[in-house]
């Protein structure tokens, strides 16, 4: 018997502020381009292999912006992920944890993880 519900995830609903400037970040952070469509005035998905990313704006509030990372971002090179975000100026908040992780701040505040896959 097939199960209902699978074993996989859809997508990440992250909150932001400004859907153009949280779309503009993301897509430079990601390498894509940030030429698709706001739908609906507030959600813009990124494209995505994978999981995939819906920014926000309507569900946006500061008690609601990630504490913790609810996901985190691959790598293949942890050292490098890490050069590269202080490079762009991110606000990077941990050192690289256990040569396998570390944490930083999108502009709203929510906290992201990138990770060694």
């Amino acid at each position: 018997m097939n199960h209902p519900v699978l074993k996989q995830i859809g997508t990440v609903f992250i909150p932001v502020s400004n859907i153009e400037k949280a779309r503009d970040w993301y897509c430079d952070l990601l390498g894509v381009k940030a030429d698709g469509e706001i739908q609906f005035g507030h959600l813009y998905v990124i494209p995505m292999e994978g999981t995939g990313i819906v920014l926000d704006s309507k569900i946006y509030s500061e008690d609601k912006v990630f504490k913790t990372p609810a996901f985190h971002f691959n790598t293949r090179d942890i050292e490098e992920a890490f050069r590269f975000m202080k490079k762009k100026g991110a606000n990077v908040i941990t050192d690289i944890e256990h040569n396998h992780y570390f944490n930083f701040k999108d502009p709203d505040g929510n906290i992201l993880m990138i990770c060694a896959c």
